[in-house]
């Protein structure tokens, strides 16, 4: 993931004005000398993990912040984590699947998606749209993280965060029977 991930992390970055989603703007600069973060600010994310669980019916998939230190896991389906490792690998199934014939779609309405907007967190449920461009046009769809996800990293699509999903996403982590942290480097055998 590492190329990919940098590439769209530096894209995102790169775009320094940030309009929040009540309208503010947020620059780099007005950071730096003090001012308040809008709360509902967008940060940059990017996709640092898929954890497919053998045993489980729930997988996760982690995003960390560009050039920062803060991350957080979204439980998912086998499928949605399938799709995505599928598509992270580049690998074409004969016939299109799901986010494949999205993909598809979005191009055939001459739309391309712009990036993906994780925009709340209520009672664990993460809520996302794909930005879609059209022309001058901006289209707004509700999706599913896991879904928006799995379409965007075979496009190489930007992954932002509300400011406020972030804060929320740190004082309600999944439950993860075994923990996230288990599992890689982890040998029975020892």
């Amino acid at each position: 993931m590492g190329n990919l991930t940098e590439r769209v992390c530096t894209e995102a970055e790169h775009r320094s004005e940030r309009v929040s989603q009540e309208g503010m703007l947020h620059t780099a600069s007005s950071a730096r000398r003090g001012y308040p973060r809008p709360s509902r600010m967008l940060v940059p994310m990017e996709l640092s993990r898929v954890l497919i669980l053998d045993a489980s019916p729930e997988q996760f998939i982690t995003l960390t912040e560009c050039g920062g230190t803060r991350s957080f896991a979204i439980k998912i389906g086998t499928a949605e984590a399938l799709a995505i490792e599928r598509r992270l690998r580049g690998q074409r199934a004969p016939r299109p699947q799901t986010h494949d014939l999205l993909e598809q779609v979005i191009e055939t309405l001459g739309a391309k998606l712009e990036r993906i907007v994780i925009h709340h967190l209520d009672g664990g449920t993460y809520y996302a749209n794909l930005m879609l461009r059209r022309g001058d046009e901006l289209l707004k769809v509700d999706a599913r993280p896991s879904d928006a996800i799995a379409l965007g990293v075979g496009l190489e699509t930007p992954i932002e965060v509300a400011e406020s999903v972030l804060e929320l996403a740190g004082e309600e982590p999944p439950e993860v029977d075994p923990p996230i942290e288990t599992g890689e480097g982890d040998d029975d055998d020892e």
